[in-house]
């Protein structure tokens, strides 16, 4: 098995146990756990694969457990939605995402040593890999568990009948948005998928997909408060702001180019967020949850207070010097397009050179294994160990306005989406694009993501949503399958556990 799982527990004092753990390392947030709880929460846990996970999990019917202890004292709905934040630490993300979003584009190389696959890291890099890939697997399980998660955690705070310092519409807002997220990843990457709440088995058209993606963010911009109006401990929660800005993608996505552009100028015009002006700041520490953050995925440093397990470890330089295994390497393709623009100040923000020396001062050995590291994925307090506290950034405002400029383009609004590209160019001092010839703002903006946005894990959809996927792997030697690859398989063990579910053309 590709991913680390959780190991069966001999007794139930161990389950306790483990399951006070997990709390801990997943929340940041007030806690007002009591035994009962932690014992309720291990119920819970039960349906959705929390302690006794195995490969043999996918799609699940996700039962509700009655939020009401025996002896008549309740648990509030926000620490359920806890539970649905601390999914997204998992180490699914630190490994099997870093394949099906970046390596297997081309931005990033497997990495790692050449007799290290890192189970199917080699054949997702070589457009080789099938139905059993392990990453693939790890992703379409872990998104489903999200999404029952979420669903449950909504359909507790919307039957709560007790006292809570956080509204229960505010915890259907997150759970909401969390839950859309988690949708948007699935549809994004295997096309029509079962709609949890709807059908188990029957894969739902991905337009009736994407309309439960928008219903959901649409009642979480009506519920959520905007990011200025949380109090500094709830920081990194799901906003009014992180709402749109999702909205926004899922709108680009579909092509709906005037509600994209109109959906990302709410977030513009909230006066919520701006650009940090040292690009390189946000992936520090002292960037995260920054002015240009909508959302993030909040690490917590060490045992038991986790970060996304062992994120920074798997992408840390190999070998002589290094601090980790090395996966998931910046390609030259990345480093040549970077220097094709002239973008010295992105390019060092998002590359590790071997033999320089960093920010912080950590050296880094000329003769560690590979010549190219995520800088993005670095932290300076992690030398190797298997937990960081590096923050994933799911959606920046940057983004956002890279939005708005590329569906204002495709409505024939070529000088209007100048502005907004051109704020993004600025900050990093590159030189304005003053072209309004639609063909080509269309290539700058589709090259700005690249550039902007290099390993935050949206490169592979980019090309296939733009087209752009058979050209670009081919100028980086992989063989593109028209008809196939843009889209992953339905993994093999889902259909055997669901032979009637059909599979991805091409596998």
């Amino acid at each position: 098995m590709e991913t680390l799982q959780i190991q069966r527990v001999s007794s139930f004092q161990h389950i306790l146990t483990l399951v006070r753990s997990l709390l801990e390392q997943t929340s940041n947030y007030k806690k007002q756990s009591t035994m009962k709880f932690i014992y309720k929460t291990l119920v819970l846990s039960l349906f959705t694969g929390l302690v006794f996970s195995s490969c043999d999990d996918f799609v699940e019917d996700v039962d509700i457990v009655d939020p009401v202890a025996e002896d008549g004292e309740d648990y509030l709905p926000v620490e359920f939605l806890t539970s649905v934040y601390g999914m997204h630490t998992d180490f699914s993300y630190a490994f099997s995402y870093l394949g099906i979003t970046e390596i297997i584009s081309d931005n990033s190389d497997k990495g790692s040593s050449p007799t290290d696959s890192g189970a199917d890291k080699r054949v997702l890099d070589d457009l080789t890999f099938t139905s059993s890939s392990g990453s693939v697997t790890a992703m379409w399980t872990q998104w489903y568990k999200t999404v029952g998660r979420a669903s449950q955690a909504i359909d507790i705070a919307q039957n709560y009948e007790g006292q809570t310092q956080v509204p229960s519409s505010r915890v259907v807002g997150e759970a909401k948005f969390l839950r859309a997220l988690n949708y948007f990843w699935l549809v994004r990457s295997f096309g029509a998928i079962p709609i949890q709440e709807i059908d188990l088995v029957e894969r739902a058209p991905v337009d009736e997909v994407y309309a439960y993606i928008e219903q959901d963010l649409l009642d979480a911009i009506d519920a959520l408060p905007l990011k200025n109006d949380y109090a500094t401990e709830d920081l990194g929660r799901a906003t009014r702001g992180a709402a749109q800005g999702l909205l926004a993608k899922v709108y680009l996505y579909q092509e709906r180019w005037q509600d994209a552009a109109d959906m990302a100028n709410n977030v513009i015009t909230s006066n919520q967020y701006s650009l940090d002006p040292d690009y390189a700041n946000i992936w520090r520490e002292t960037g995260e949850n920054g002015p240009g953050s909508l959302f993030e995925i909040q690490a917590r440093g060490e045992i038991p207070q986790h970060g996304v397990q062992q994120y920074s470890q798997t992408q840390g330089a190999r070998g002589t010097g290094g601090w980790g295994w090395g996966f998931n390497t910046p390609s030259q393709n990345l480093e040549d397009a970077f220097n094709a623009a002239g973008d010295d100040i992105r390019r060092d923000a998002t590359i590790i050179f071997a033999g320089e020396t960093l920010f912080d001062g950590r050296e880094v050995n000329a003769g560690v294994e590979n010549p190219r590291y995520n800088e993005k994925a670095y932290s300076s307090s992690n030398a190797g160990q298997s937990d960081g506290d590096k923050n994933i950034r799911v959606l920046r405002y940057a983004e956002v306005l890279l939005i708005r400029a590329e569906a204002l383009n495709e409505l024939g609004q070529t000088s209007a989406a100048l502005a907004p590209l051109n704020q993004v160019r600025t900050r990093v001092s590159l030189p304005a694009v003053t072209s309004t010839d639609q063909v080509t703002v269309r290539q700058a903006i589709w090259t700005e993501r690249r550039l902007e946005l290099a390993m935050e894990h949206d490169r592979w959809f980019d090309l296939n949503r733009t087209g752009q996927a058979q050209a670009a792997m081919a100028a980086d030697g992989k063989t593109f399958v028209t008809g196939k690859h843009e889209l992953f398989p339905i993994p093999n063990n889902q259909l055997v556990q669901t032979p009637e579910m059909t599979q991805n053309p091409g596998y």
